[in-house]
């Protein structure tokens, strides 16, 4: 009766009633928009494209899907047109002061990548999903796992995520975006494809600790340690043989443990001293990083955010401190 009423009242150009329809969704809505275009403040841009569209094409909803479906449908299609028109950002060259990088392992492809806070995913990665869903929430938001994302086509990114993160079904999907149930099949058999050829699994991975177990806080306490002190012998001891940083939207990347070592002691090397707040990102630990200063002052200068397995770092992403205010986190700071 309540949603009936709404409904009428939404048809007929009240603002208020649509918004209470709408709202449920607002969420995770913006983080499909993320998974989509791997850009927070892009994700942003698109959510409230799609919900000015759905408030001017309300009076045509006909209420033959949910409206869940046929939001999740302008969201997808705002996100294609996103993808497929707008120039994507360039790299970045290298400008930390005084500090020579070593040759990097590759130059990544991913440069627009941007984080997402955690307290924007409560909600929406622990929620129930249908057995067809082939990802695990919280995987699902993971860097590693929205970075490989965008490097398949478009449309078979939105099959992906619209069937194995979300489980809507093969016949939804084809009416979402126009097309018919074998080309979503066939579709989304070469993105499955092509996320595996970029994410190849391992035996010897172990899955990370549970967010905010004594496990992680103590791989956290440590690395925390390390970095303060620029100690990097004890930053070394906490990394996996084969951790892999990266920086966008600089495209240096670097896999080892010897060369990734070689990195940070040019950091460190330089006399540059940090001081770290923490905070979470893709629901994995992450830090703003400030920068101190002769005046007793810290200048955020990016954010980290640590891909663990088992006890060790397996990957460490920066980012520009232009992310910083999204997760509420100042740009300066006294030093300790």
């Amino acid at each position: 009766m309540v949603t009936s009423d709404l409904m009428s009242r939404a048809r007929s150009g009240d603002g208020e009633a649509f918004r209470e329809l709408t709202e449920p969704y607002r969420r995770e809505l913006q983080v499909h928009c993320y998974r989509m275009l791997g850009s927070f403040q892009d994700a942003e841009d698109v959510l409230q494209d799609t919900l000015l569209a759905a408030w001017q094409g309300f009076a045509g909803f006909e209420g033959r899907a949910s409206l869940r479906t046929w939001l999740y449908r302008i969201a997808t299609n705002r996100c294609l047109n996103a993808r497929r028109s707008a120039g994507r950002r360039r790299a970045k060259e290298w400008d930390v002061p005084n500090v020579e990088p070593p040759e990097p392992t590759r130059l990544g492809e991913v440069v627009w990548l941007e984080p997402i806070p955690d307290a924007l995913l409560e909600g929406v990665v622990d929620a129930p999903l249908g057995p067809e869903a082939r990802y695990e929430q919280r995987e699902s938001i993971s860097l590693a796992f929205v970075t490989a994302l965008q490097i398949l086509p478009p449309r078979q990114l939105a099959v992906l995520i619209l069937r194995d993160v979300l489980a809507f079904h093969a016949n939804e999907v084809a009416d979402m975006l126009d097309s018919s149930v074998e080309s979503v099949k066939s579709a989304l058999k070469r993105a499955r494809a092509g996320l595996q050829h970029r994410r190849p699994t391992s035996d010897d991975s172990q899955p990370p600790p549970a967010p905010d177990s004594p496990s992680e806080d103590a791989i956290v306490a440590t690395f925390v340690r390390a970095w303060e002190s620029a100690d990097v012998d004890a930053l070394v001891a906490l990394l996996t043989d084969d951790v892999f940083i990266s920086m966008p939207p600089m495209p240096f990347e670097y896999q080892g443990r010897d060369v990734v070592a070689r990195f940070y002691a040019g950091i460190f090397r330089a006399g540059r001293r940090f001081d770290l707040v923490p905070t979470r990102a893709n629901g994995q630990p992450a830090f703003g990083s400030y920068l101190r200063a002769p005046n007793g002052i810290s200048h955020g200068t990016g954010l980290y955010v640590l891909t663990l397995t088992g006890d060790r770092i397996c990957a460490m992403t920066r980012f520009e401190n232009s992310v910083l205010p999204s997760f509420g986190l100042p740009r300066s700071l006294p030093v300790r």
